[in-house]
């Protein structure tokens, strides 16, 4: 009977070290929950990054200020009764 108790309680010992230390185990859970918590952080970037982008794309639909804000900016473009002026720095 003592055998008995031994082995099992061995046995139990070994179930016990590899739900904790093998392939499945609490290292590997961890592994898991880092990898998620990146790219949980990943997917909060880009949907603050897509929604900046939606308000931009909503703003060009609504409004031809925003346009013609990026047509002077970005192309360098004047109206036609405009006089274009540009300063340097030395």
């Amino acid at each position: 009977m003592r055998l008995l108790t031994l082995a099992l309680l061995a046995l139990l010992a070994l179930v016990h070290a590899e739900l904790w230390f093998g392939d499945g185990g609490k290292p590997y859970a961890l592994r898991l929950q880092g990898q998620l918590d990146a790219q949980l952080k990943q997917n909060e970037a880009q949907r603050q990054r897509n929604a900046r982008l939606a308000a931009e794309v909503d703003d060009l639909r609504m409004g031809l200020e925003m346009v013609e804000d990026r047509a002077r900016s970005e192309l360098g473009m004047v109206k036609p009764d405009e006089i274009f002026v540009q300063v340097t720095k030395r």
